[in-house]
Order: structure tokens, then sequence, then C-alpha cells
């Protein structure tokens, strides 16, 4: 089989083991790549979606807007020529001299740092974090501080320090009050990745290339 007939062949096995779910045809087609990048059939519990998130997400995405990535792994895993053809491009400076030193002049990790010199990328971008919990608490803060509004924001990190609660704080933070305005796709607890936040965008990529896929969501 050739791999685009073995990728679909995955997806169609998957579809018919996940079997009744409550998804919308786009949100399903997330969840069914999360799925397909992990092997674990789990996040069909684990995803959660603002009700905003896909329409805004594809709206940003046909709009050319950046996408703000916390690590190489998720920058090297978007397909990055399907964001090109929107005009869009993944920054991802997480290396950069300029955030080391911004890193250590602050007292912070890098990935804040990071977030902190992007952050107007951010406003009316999208920031994919797969594996940073402080590149996403940082981008919270510029919400709530310094008036940052990203048009998404895809907040999937992993791990045991900080992971999980700071995806509750994007949750708690979102879904408080109409003001704070920021759609986002998230994953509970623990788990997460950038292989995750990769398939996301990639999902959300391949449907904005699809006639009206804001009309299942």
């Amino acid at each position: 089989m050739l791999p685009h007939e073995i990728e679909r062949e995955s997806f169609r096995i998957i579809r018919a083991e996940l079997g009744p779910h409550h998804f919308t045809e786009a949100e399903l087609a997330i969840v069914v790549r999360v799925i397909h990048a992990t092997g674990d059939f789990e996040y069909a519990q684990l995803v959660r979606f603002h009700p905003q998130a896909i329409a805004r997400g594809l709206a940003a995405i046909r709009g050319g807007v950046p996408v703000v990535a916390d690590v190489e792994m998720v920058r090297v895993s978007i397909a990055s020529d399907l964001l090109a053809s929107f005009g869009g491009r993944v920054v991802c400076d997480i290396r950069a001299p300029e955030v080391y030193a911004l890193a250590q002049a602050e007292g912070v990790t890098r990935s804040t740092a990071a977030m902190r010199r992007n952050a107007a990328s951010i406003h009316g971008g999208i920031v994919a974090i797969g594996n940073a919990p402080t590149a996403l608490l940082e981008v919270l803060r510029l919400v709530r501080e310094e008036g940052i509004r990203p048009a998404l924001v895809v907040g999937v990190p992993v791990g045991f320090v900080n992971a999980a609660e700071s995806k509750s704080s994007l949750v708690a933070l979102a879904d408080g009050g109409a003001a704070w305005d920021i759609p986002y796709i998230t994953t509970l607890g623990r788990k997460g990745g950038s292989s995750v936040a990769a398939a996301i965008l990639n999902a959300l990529l391949r449907l904005a290339t699809e006639a009206h896929p804001a009309s299942s969501v």
C-alpha cells in the first residue's frame, strides 16, 4: 500500500473502533488525527474544544496568520507547505540567542521568554504548545495582563509538573467570561505532547483546504 492509502485505512479503522461519540464532523477529524499520531484512543475522552475553536482557527489559517510553536518538534511536524499556501508560517525561536538572553535577564524559562518575545505574533495568531507548560502559562499571562488575544490556543503540553494545571487554567480562563475571548483546543490531564499539537494543527490545515469545513462545526 502507498503511504496515503495506509493513512486513509488507518483513519477508517480509528473511526470504526471509536464507535458512538459526541463530536461534530470537524472535531472528529481532529480527534482521529490525534489518535492516529499517538495510537491512544483515550484522547477521545481527553480532547476539549472551545465552541468557537475550529471556526476561529480556520478563519485565522485562511487569513495567513503566524503559528507560534513552543518547540522545534512542533515546528517541524506542522505541514508548513499547507500553511504557506495560505500565507502563514511557523514561528519558533526558542533556540535564538535573544531568547537565551531574555530568559537569563528575566529569570524565566526559555519557553516563557520565547512566548513573551513573540507576543505580537501571538496577538491574532495561533499558538501551538505541545511541550512546555511554562509557555502556556505565559500565554495566559499575556492575555490577562497585556491584552494579547490569540485567534486560537492549541495548548497540549505533556508532563508531570504544571502540565495538567496549565491546561486547566486555560479552560478556566477562557470559559470564565466572554471578555477573555480565547478559543482553545486542549487535552485534560498530563497527556499531550508535540505530536498531539502538530496533529491538531495539521488536521485544521486540511480542514481549511476543504470547501466548507466550518459548516459541520
